[in-house]
């Protein structure tokens, strides 16, 4: 089944405390995910910008919002139990739990009054109903912003001459961390005339290896010929990788022939090139930073 969102799982979280015992939330974590018979690869999905299980992100706010209801206590550090007033909420026999029933626990509802405190006093609080807790949100709405970013990238890749494109591949496999220096590169790298390779770059600082590099400003799909033609260009160099890139895409077939050579040859299409140039920052620059902080629980381990 798909991952329960976060609201789903208040009501079952607060039943598996109910015994009144503390719980780690490792053992929160298992109990849930068997609960809801997720599998090994719904339970190790993780949040697109982050390491952190999918599943645990949500428990963990579904944790974050019982607690602001007073439902919920950490004895400590990673130790969760329900509270007395968790047991007299369940003792009510509840058949579902979300922000909409939160609300009508004044711990609760305090705190949301208290989060939109510089908004108009007069508006009636609101209510989270979308599914996706707050890191996920968080998330999307970066990788939307990171997709029209790649799209625009793409777009002024394609615009720019062939010359500088070939120095654009150079920059971007420099950040990579392929070939020294700028001005060993420079010097390593040439064009030639046999149609199939562009240019060559030192694998390391200490030139152990080279890359044979092929550089295509294309809008048409590159087809099985072409990465055959590169490929029989680094057998004549008895070379023994190389890297094309294209600002298109390459056919399935194209994709299906390199796995089956002695060579190996690695493929970089437009949206690859564009994610590898945001990732070591070719072609762009940060505009704002923000950081997503949460409480150090080994500062407060003394504190009482």
């Amino acid at each position: 089944m798909a991952i329960p969102d976060y609201q789903t799982l208040m009501l079952p979280l607060l039943k598996w405390l109910s015994d009144g015992k503390p719980h780690t939330a490792r053992e929160t974590y298992n109990h849930l995910s068997q609960l809801f018979n997720l599998t090994a690869d719904e339970m190790s999905q993780e949040l697109p910008n982050s390491n952190q299980p999918i599943i645990e992100n949500r428990i963990g706010w579904a944790k974050t919002y019982l607690k602001k209801a007073g439902l919920v206590n950490n004895t400590q550090r990673g130790i969760w139990q329900i509270s007395e007033q968790g047991s007299r909420f369940l003792q009510t026999n509840p058949t579902k739990l979300t922000n909409q029933e939160l609300l009508n626990i004044p711990e609760f509802l305090s705190f949301k009054q208290l989060s939109h405190s510089s908004e108009n006093q007069t508006k009636q609080t609101e209510v989270d109903t979308d599914e996706n807790t707050p890191t996920e949100l968080m998330d999307s709405s970066y990788q939307k912003i990171r997709e029209t970013l790649a799209a625009e990238l793409l777009n002024c890749i394609k615009a720019c001459s062939p010359a500088f494109f070939e120095r654009l591949v150079v920059d971007v496999m420099l950040a990579l961390g392929y070939g020294g220096s700028r001005h060993d590169t420079g010097k390593a790298t040439r064009l030639t005339k046999d149609g199939g390779i562009d240019g060559i770059i030192q694998e390391d600082k200490l030139g152990l290896d080279m890359i044979y590099l092929q550089a295509k400003r294309w809008e048409a799909t590159v087809g099985r010929p072409d990465i055959q033609k590169f490929a029989g260009a680094l057998q004549g160099e008895r070379a023994k990788k190389g890297v094309f890139i294209t600002t298109s895409d390459f056919s399935c077939e194209a994709i299906n022939y390199v796995k089956h050579l002695d060579v190996k040859i690695i493929l970089i299409n437009g949206a690859r090139l564009a994610e590898l140039m945001i990732d070591y920052n070719v072609g762009v620059s940060t505009r704002q930073v923000y950081e997503m902080k949460q409480i150090d629980g080994d500062y407060f381990e003394d504190a009482d």
